[in-house]
């Protein structure tokens, strides 16, 4: 396996991710150094909370250029949960924000309009949801989803969803209250996850471990 390098811009708990790949056999290194990540041979970009600070803590470190240089060079590059979010172009979370624009498309609110028996969807969306193919797509060969099962369950928490312009980008989806929501976007060397593999059981490792081998 190559040595995977994880972002570190100073608001996210690594620990569950390091040790998430870790436990698949994989090398970590956590690095806030720009140089580091633009020479990384495997790049995760984690993250929770707020799109607008997790955006402003990548610039303030030069951090936001280092992973689009990588991405340009090729480098495989993993975002988890905002990490996803943040590479999309724009996110609508408490203002408007740009965000690394490697993937065309926004992040919204999640409707609060369910069909539950009091039409209110639960927001955010905590908890465990069937990974789905979407319309688009007939498998998940060739991605670090490859060994993962059809409507195996894994980990969500957020309040806010990704949605690619292009449909094609659109990797897993899972159903929350009658809604589809982006579970995983895919783009050449550029793969987003919305849940937290690290916190998913056995079939996050084995994404994660997938990934460890790109």
């Amino acid at each position: 396996m190559r040595r995977i390098t994880v972002v570190d811009y100073g608001i996210v708990n690594l620990g569950n991710v390091v040790r998430g790949f870790e436990c698949v056999g994989a090398r970590v290194d956590v690095s806030v150094d720009p140089d580091t990540v633009r020479q990384a041979e495997l790049l995760v970009l984690p993250g929770v909370g707020a799109f607008a600070a997790g955006m402003a803590e990548l610039a303030s470190r030069n951090l936001d250029s280092a992973v689009i240089e990588a991405v340009e060079a090729g480098t495989p590059l993993l975002g988890i949960c905002l990490g996803m979010q943040m590479l999309m172009e724009h996110s609508e979370e408490n203002g408007k924000y740009d965000g690394l624009g490697i993937i065309s498309g926004d992040v919204t609110a999640i409707p609060p309009d369910g069909v539950n028996v009091n039409g209110q969807r639960k927001v955010p969306h905590i908890g465990w949801n069937a990974l789905e193919l979407p319309p688009t797509r007939d498998s998940w060969q060739r991605s670090c989803l490859a060994n993962a099962e059809y409507g195996e369950f894994c980990y969500f928490v957020h309040s806010y969803m990704a949605t690619p312009s292009d449909p094609s980008r659109v990797l897993a989806q899972c159903e929350y209250d009658g809604l589809a929501i982006c579970a995983a976007v895919i783009q050449e060397n550029v793969t987003g996850l919305q849940f937290h593999p690290e916190r998913s059981g056995p079939e996050g490792l084995k994404i994660l471990a997938e990934f460890a081998k790109s």
